[in-house]
This record gives C-alpha cells, structure tokens and sequence, in this order.
C-alpha cells in the first residue's frame, strides 16, 4: 500500500495517474456521487456541452459550465447546455466548442478535459488545456471524511492567455418538482486552509417535504455550492446571467432576492474566475479553482429503531454541528481527502491489474463511487451506521440481497462500513418488531422511510436472506481475525491505533478513538486484528446470537428442499427447489457452525457442522442438484436439462471452506493414545481467531471443476447468461462466478464484460442486468446505479481472503 501522506506535488502528477486509470468507454461517467440524493452523472459517449447532467435516476440537473477568452469575446460550453441560453445572432459574443480531450476516471475521480485555440494575436500560442476533475473521495481510513456529503470540482487551466470560467447550478438539485418554490442566499466565512475566504450558495426548498420523493429526487435538504472569496458571484434567470458573461467575462455581485419556482424565469446561481495567464514569456502557466457541493439533510432517514420510530441525524453532525463548520472543513481538507482517495484508487489499480487486466481495473474503478453512491451514514461516533438505498430496482431500504452482492466492495475497501449496514437490520430484529422467524428481506418498502414491516410481509425470499446474513457475519467475523497485517481482508483495516477500545466504549465498532497518521488527522482505528479482533467479534456476535441461531434453524428445516419462493434474482418470478439457493442456505448453516464456536457454544457448532455435511452430501446426488451426467449443477432440483450459474460457490471460497491450500499447516492430526493402545485422531485446538482450524473441503473440488467447464461451454457475446432459461445476466453474480473458475474462463468473462461496457446501448450508470446477446440492452425490469456492482471486487476480495491465501486453493482449476 502506498503511504497516505502522498500528495502529488503539482496538478499535473495528479492529472497523470488518471488519466492512465482508464481505457472504456462506458456510456455514463459518476461526477459528484456521495449519496442517494447527491448523484450527478454525465452521458459519456459524446461531448459534455450535447445534454445536461443527470440524476441517476435520469432526470436532468442543471449544471453547466462556460469559458471565455476575452481577447477575442469567444464563448465556449463545457459541461451541460447553458449556451441555449445565449443568442446566435449576439453581436459583442461568439459562441464556439471547444476540442474535447475525453474523459478519464479512477475510483474517485472523473477528469474531462478540453482544449481551446488561441486568440488571433497569439497565433504562435498552443492550445490552453482546460480539466474538469471531479473528486468524491473514496476514504477507507477516514469514516469521517466519506461521511460528508460533499463533494469536490476543481478547474485546472493551463496555458498562455488568459480565460474566464463559469460555473452555475440551478434548483434541480433539490426537488424533482420543477413548480418547487425555493429560496436561497450567499454567505462568507472565513476558510481552513489555503484560501482567504469563501462564499457560498445555499438553496434549498421553501417548504420542506421531509422523507419524501419525486422520480427518487428528495423533497428535503439544502444545496451549499462554495467557492473562493476572490470569484465573483451572481444569482438570476439563467438566460440574463449567461449571456452577461458571454459579453463581460464576469458577474456582478449581486443576489436576486425574488424567490419563485425553479423554471420560472429560472434562477441559477453561479461564479466566475478570471484567470490571468499571460506574460511577457512564452512559458505555460498553470492556475486552478476549487469548488464544493454539499447536499445536507438533517434528519436523513426516519428508522424504526430499538427505541421506536426515530429521525436519524447524519454521522457527520457528530463532529460538525452546523453546515458552515462542515463546509469549512471540507473544502479546506482538499489536500487530504485527495491523498487519502488517491491512495486507494492508485492501490485499487495495482491489485486489480494483478487479479485480472486493464480492463478489471476499469471496471473495479466505475463500480467504486456506485458502491458508496446508495449509502447515507447516519447514528453516532459511538454507534455509527449506514442507511442503503436500494436504488433504481424498487428504493426499498436495507435490502439484505443487495447489500449481499456489494459485500464484496466493502470487504476490500472497509469492512467497519459492512458491519454498519448489517446494524440497523440486527438492532430492529433484535427489538421483536419482525414478527417471522426468518430474516426480513428490508427495513422498509421505499427509502428512506426504514419504518420496518411488523406485518411480516416483505418481499419473500426466507432462505435467500438467511443465507445472506449468516455468509455476511462470518465473512464480517473473518475480517477481524488476523493475526499480522499482510492477512488483514483489507489493507486499510490495519492502519490507524490498534489499540482495543471496545471495552470502554461499551459498542463493538465504535468510532469514536480518531487519530492522526502521516501527519493526516480524523483516521479511524484499525480493524480487528490480533486478540483486538477476537474480541471485537465476540461482543458483536454475543449480542445478537439469539438471532444467528435462529435464522439457522429456519434453514435447517428449509434450506435442503427449497419450497416455492423468490430469490435474490427476484425479476425471474418465483421457483421451488432452486439449487443455487438451496446451497446458499447448506452454506449458511456451515456460516453459524463457525460462528458458535467463536462463542464456545459447541454442542451448537457440531449440531450445525454434522447438519451442513449431511445436507451437502445430499445435495450433490443427481436427483437433487446435479445433473445426471455430473457435467454441472441444474437449475432446480426437478428441472432437467437445465443449468444455473451457481454463483454461491463464492461464499464457500471467501468463508474459508475450501482449505485443501489454505490451511494445509493445519492439517496435520495430532494423535492421543487410548486405553486400548491405539491413536486416535485429537481434533485441532483453536488458533488465534478463535476458532479450530478447517481441515476439511466444505464444498468438493469437482464442483467447482465441473462448473468453470460448463461456463465455458455456455459463454455468449457479452458474458455468461443467469441460467439457462434466458440470455440475459446479473453482471455481480457474473464476477463471483469468475472468481472460483479456472484463469482462461475469468480472463473470457472479463473482456466480455469489458465489449458490452463499450458497447452497449444502456444510457445510465453501470448496469448489473444486461442482455448478453444483441445490443446489450436492458431486458425487463430497468436496473441501473445499483450499489450491487460492489460484487465486481470480488477477485479482489477473495484474493485477501483466509489470511491471504483463498485464492491459492484453487489452482486446480487451471489444471
């Protein structure tokens, strides 16, 4: 990992490491993304000045930007449409389009840059470069800074004559009513950091519409878009205020007081930079601007808690009680939060070229900011959590089967943020407000009201989410339980005080310990690790045990012969003795065998142990799970002829069951002599985490042989379809199946996914259902902006897994 304190010494540095970052060409590019309600995207397949910005939902933002040149009164878009608003025929103005230079992006960050001719008397003068760079950090050390809902553009502009920049937004930004009424205002304050000062828009709605939505837009919060106190400042009807800087250059200070709709006589409201470039030297100079967008909601989410029905307050407030206090810090920690987020991504591409390609890289990088994008951190130091909006799909709230699929991105990134999604769903089950035995399927039926179903009519998937959470818990265990830090799940779990704080802070995974490392403040503790890790996972597992056991003994009854129900691939309709799901399910009863023993129940540990071997010898007999000709598993127990993707194999692999390779030093039977003088196998002690080593294949090798073969087989122009009953396919599922297949099957997996991400004729973010043939176009239901292509990390995942080794184990597959 490369140290945090690494902050590139000019722009340019910066500029470079992105822009060797990617090499797609997806159709939609992240811009500003740090929530649910703050998501702003852009179509990427031609010029940014053709459309305006989108929310993920599709619905169009104003936001657009302008350069001029004042020797020659050119106007040049950049971003959005705003030269609709200025006249073809203007006789003291030229509007003219700049050369687009593409688009580049990592984890964090998406740069567009553009190139403008010189003026007439700067004949001799190369193009000046303008870049927009877009910056929501990705922050794995620092839960405070990914818990801002805030977000970073800065224009960086380099050449030899001077130029003008505009940047304006308008009131989209907080209601998906265009007849909202909204008001706003200008403020000052004085700057953390480099800069003297800085303004700031505020625009929010006049009346607050809390915990409610438009085409997914929230009806509550307010926009701060800040800048430095030396630009100049306007609000006004867009048309006056874009063509006065395409006649002027600039604006004029003032605020129009006259509060009306959004689209009536539209009011944005902007800044303008100038920039002095030139001199009496033919050298390049090089000048920039930062500014922020921050989208505060306080409540954020309303909860149905252990203590009832309860308005939850966003994480941030903690340490910043009032936005100005927010807004200062942000915008002065720049410097940081881009080393901290350029740390990651710079790691993120060296790990994601090893497992897989250039195009793995690419892939991992758009799916990061997605990942964060449906999350909303809420609660307190001391028992923080996270709030996931099933974006796109139905906006249900805490989806157990999509926050199972973005497991993997949090494993590798921070999994103190999985243990804070996973949070509010034990806290209310463990209250007695879910009436059914089962896990629930959401804390409610459309975010971001989690009001929970105390009717017991969710969505129903019993064994799917049972399965989920079991594979979550000892997967959110396992990441605690290493002992140095080359074995940590994550590389960013081990930075920060590994002091054990969880005693007196009374909350397992609490944040309230903050510390300084490479001179950058607010860096959590590290996670788990050592006895620190033992313990942190004992108090978490002891206090909701009651609830583990209690979802096993629902798979217990059903897991082996799933009667007729949904699944987590729910757009399929519902099906009885589903294979995948019936292994899910024998996985997850093998989960909680692990995780008793962690707390010393062992007459539980070897019921569900002997129960989970049983049931997978079972399942493994062709007259359940595979097929006659043992050439691959069938989609249902009683469908022959057909075939499934049996993704599930994955949690086999990452729970460490699979430990021929993995815990090979700990296979060795240690023998103790009996009364009749013969030795007898002594089973294993417990190791550091806790728990007796895994001596034995969970899972057996063939099946996942007999698996990466038939993939292979059945393998379609862009990927590998769900199940043999269509051709369409979950792109998550598609990069869990790859992890446990042999290299060749990964590498055509990969590259498949890499055409349709090239080619296909979806028009919003990243999605994880796809037609694999054709077009590449979206079969019935739309999904899109889905935090579920966290499972895209799953090579990285696995890569990390079992102290670094899960990966090993299957080298047999490329035999």
């Amino acid at each position: 990992m490369q140290p945090l304190g690494i902050v590139a010494a000019a722009f340019s540095a910066l500029l470079a490491s992105v822009a060797d970052a990617s090499t797609l060409s997806p159709p939609v590019l992240p811009l500003i993304v740090r929530n649910p309600y703050l998501s702003t995207w852009m179509h990427a397949r031609e010029e940014p000045w053709h459309k305006w910005p989108i929310f993920w939902e599709g619905g169009e933002l104003g936001f657009g930007v302008l350069a001029s040149l004042p020797d020659c009164n050119q106007v040049f878009p950049l971003l959005g449409r705003p030269h609709d608003s200025l006249r073809d025929d203007a006789k003291d103005y030229t509007v003219s389009y700049p050369t687009y230079g593409g688009a580049k992006y990592d984890a964090s960050t998406t740069n567009l840059t553009f190139y403008l001719p010189p003026p007439d008397r700067f004949s001799d003068a190369e193009d000046l470069e303008i870049t927009l760079s877009f910056l929501s950090p990705i922050t794995p050390t620092s839960t405070l800074r990914q818990s801002l809902p805030a977000s970073y553009l800065t224009i960086y502009i380099e050449g030899t004559f001077d130029i003008n920049i505009y940047v304006d937004v308008n009131g989209q930004w907080v209601s998906g009513k265009r007849e909202s009424v909204i008001v706003w205002d200008l403020k000052q304050q004085e700057a953390a950091g480099p800069s003297k000062g800085l303004k700031t828009w505020s625009v929010k709605r006049q009346t607050q519409q809390i915990f409610t939505e438009t085409r997914d837009q929230s009806e509550w919060g307010e926009l701060h878009f800040t800048g430095p106190l030396d630009v100049r400042h306007e609000s006004g009807t867009s048309a006056g205020l874009r063509q006065r800087f395409a006649r002027t250059g600039t604006l004029q200070n003032e605020i129009d007081d006259a509060f009306r709709s959004i689209m009536d006589e539209e009011p944005v409201f902007a800044f303008a930079k100038e920039f002095k470039l030139e001199s009496n030297k033919a050298a390049k100079k090089s000048d920039s601007v930062l500014f922020t967008f921050a989208h505060v909601q306080d409540p954020i989410t309303q909860f149905a808690s252990a203590r009832g029905l309860t308005f939850m307050r966003p994480l941030f407030k903690s340490w910043f009680p009032e936005d100005e206090k927010m807004i200062k810090f942000h915008y002065g920690d720049f410097s940081n939060a881009n080393a901290l987020a350029t740390n990651y991504s710079e790691q993120l591409r060296v790990d994601a070229y090893k497992s897989g390609s250039t195009n793995y890289v690419d892939i991992v990088a758009l799916s990061a900011r997605q990942a964060m994008g449906a999350t909303s951190f809420s609660g307190t130091p001391e028992s923080p959590l996270l709030f996931l909006k099933e974006i796109s799909s139905n906006g249900n709230c805490q989806t157990v089967d999509v926050i199972f699929p973005a497991f993997p991105f949090f494993l590798y990134t921070n999994p103190r943020w999985a243990a804070y999604l996973l949070e509010p769903l034990l806290e209310h089950q463990l209250s007695g407000q879910y009436p059914n035995k089962y896990s629930m399927h959401d804390l409610g039926a459309h975010f971001p009201n989690l009001t929970g179903h105390a009717d017991g009519r969710d969505e129903y998937m019993p064994v799917e989410e049972c399965g989920d959470m079991l594979i979550m818990g000892l997967a959110l265990v396992n990441s605690m339980s290493y002992d140095t830090d080359e074995e940590a799940q994550s590389i960013w779990s081990t930075v920060g005080n590994k002091t054990d704080f969880s005693i007196q802070n009374g909350k397992a995974f609490a944040l309230a310990n903050l510390g300084t490392h490479n001179g950058i403040a607010h860096i959590d503790d590290s996670w788990g690790g050592g006895a620190k890790g033992v313990k942190q996972a004992k108090k978490w597992l002891g206090e909701s045990y009651s609830l583990w056991k209690q979802w096993t003994e629902y798979l217990v009854e059903f897991s082996l012969y799933p009667h007729n129900q949904l699944c987590t691939d729910d757009f399929a309709g519902w099906l009885p003795l589903q294979t995948n799901l019936a292994l899910k399910g024998i996985i997850g009863i093998k989960a909680f065998s692990e995780l008793a023993e962690l707390l010393d129940r062992t007459g539980d540990a070897e019921k569900h142990r002997r129960i989970s071997e049983h049931y997978i010898n079972e399942w493994q007999k062709p007259e359940l799970g595979i097929s006659r000709d043992g050439s691959h598993a069938k989609l249902a127990y009683d469908w022959y002829g057909s075939w499934t993707t049996l993704y599930s194999l994955y949690a086999d692999a990452l729970l460490c069951f699979h430990p021929s390779i993995t815990n090979s030093s700990n296979t060795d039977d240690a023998f103790i002599s009996s009364h009749h003088g013969q030795q007898e196998p002594l089973k294993p002690g417990k190791g550091p985490n806790g728990r007796s080593p895994i001596t034995k294949d969970f899972i057996p090798s063939h099946i996942y042989k007999i698996q990466s073969k038939w993939y292979a087989a059945v393998m379609q122009k862009y990927g590998l379809p769900l199940d043999s009953r269509h051709l369409y396919t979950k792109s998550d599922w598609e990069f869990e199946a790859a992890a446990v297949a042999s290299k060749a099957v990964r590498s055509d997996i990969l590259d498949r996914v890499a055409a349709w991400l090239n080619e296909t004729v979806t028009d919003r973010a990243f999605t994880d259902l796809y037609m694999t043939e054709g077009d590449g176009g979206w079969p019935p239901p739309h999904f899109y902006a889905r935090p579920v292509v966290g499972g895209h990390f799953a090579f990285l995942t696995l890569e990390r897994a079992c102290g670094g080794k899960a990966m090993e184990a299957f080298g047999f597959l490329d035999e």
